[in-house]
Parts: C-alpha cells; structure tokens; sequence
C-alpha cells in the first residue's frame, strides 16, 4: 500500500529515484535500470520490471511518472516487450515529485544492505495519492483509491489552504469525483458517501455511439472503457 505522503508504494519510490541516479534526459535501456532499482529493493528484477511498466502505461496512470519507448502493452492485455527491449525516461511530472530531493527535504533510510541510502518518500509536489490513485493489498489491509484530474486536484489544495475549514460540499464543487484514464462516465450518487466515509461504490459506463453501416445495420462504437 503507497505512503500518503507520496501516494507511492516501496517499489515504485525505489524506481524512481534509481531513475533520478542516472537521468540525463535521455531514454535509458530500461535492464540497466531495474538493475540500479535491484540496489534498493531486495527482490526480482521481474517484479520491479511489471511496476515500471505499469508507471509508463497511460491507459493505468492517469498522468504516467515514466516515459517508456518500445512496447509497454495496452489495454487489451497484451504483455510489454523484454526489458532489454525497451528504454525509459523520467516525465516532467515524476522530476517535479522528485525536486528538492537532495536538499533535506525527506527523510532517508539505509537500503536492505546498509550499503545505500533511499528516501523515506518523495518531496512530491502535488497530491499523487490523489492525481493516480492506487490499488494494492498489504498484510491485513488493502487501498483502493481513484485517480483523479491533476487541474482539478490542484485548484482543490489551492481552497483549502485558503479555507481550512472547506466543506465537503464545496470541495466537490472543484474536484467532481474520479477521473480514469480510460474515459468513461462515472453514473454513481455515492460519491460524496466515499468521499465522507472513505468507503464507496463508484459505478462507471462506457462512451457508446450508434454507427449506421449501409445496409441499415447499427453498430455500437465503444470510445472509452
């Protein structure tokens, strides 16, 4: 389950900042990548290859912290390429969670060795808890959070450090509810019991228009899932 600081789980911290050691702006092959994250995080480099590939798929974050280039699969289930395929950059989004970092901003601990250090979380400069949301089962606990729209996410922190006291209500006046990458239409009245409670079904339904072929048939076009 991710820090709320950070809205990152360990291993998706870890890649990050293993990415930030070698950015140079350019893409970097992504094997020599997940070697650096394997400095910090003490397991398989399959495991830290599936959450990279996951932080550069557009259709699974709605603003994506990796830049990949090659095959990273897509939404019907197709599998990304080799690691030794594929290259990978930081996006603008994922430095700005990352600046500051070397300036005392967080906390560091020792990595698995006690050979290296890593950051507690990132400085983060914006609610990425909130922006890409996060799934994930833990020991004895699990999080299901909905991503949300950045723009409006940020025009609701600017309310609140307006007014500190701001409503639920009024909250949901700026940030109207969930935001998937895939589209769709969110049909659900129990938002504002999830937002209150925490605990909440959120129904959704495809974008569909009538297409009419030439022989009057109709096909029905799914844009958005």
């Amino acid at each position: 389950v991710p820090h709320v600081e950070d809205g990152l789980k360990p291993v998706q911290r870890r890649i990050l900042h293993a990415m930030k050691t070698v950015d140079d702006g350019r893409y970097n092959k992504v094997a020599g990548i997940v070697g650096e994250t394997m400095k910090y995080h003490p397991h398989g480099d399959t495991s830290v290859y599936d959450a990279m590939v996951r932080l550069a798929q557009k259709f699974n974050m709605r603003m994506p912290l990796v830049d990949g280039q090659g095959n990273f699969g897509s939404m019907d289930g197709d599998s990304a390429a080799a690691m030794r395929y594929t290259e990978a950059r930081l996006t603008p989004l994922a430095l700005e969670m990352l600046r500051d970092l070397d300036m005392d901003t967080v906390r560091w601990c020792w990595n698995y060795d006690d050979k290296l250090q890593e950051p507690e979380m990132l400085p983060s400069r914006f609610p990425n808890i909130l922006v890409n949301g996060s799934s994930g089962i833990a020991v004895g606990l699990a999080t299901n959070i909905p991503p949300h729209n950045l723009g409006e996410v940020i025009d609701g922190v600017v309310a609140y450090i307006d007014k500190k006291n701001i409503s639920l209500k009024e909250m949901m006046k700026i940030v109207r509810g969930p935001d998937f990458p895939t589209g769709g239409y969110v049909v659900a009245d129990e938002l504002e019991q999830a937002y209150e409670t925490g605990k909440g079904k959120i129904t959704m339904r495809a974008k569909v228009h009538i297409e009419v072929l030439p022989n009057d048939r109709k096909n029905l076009v799914i844009t958005e899932l």
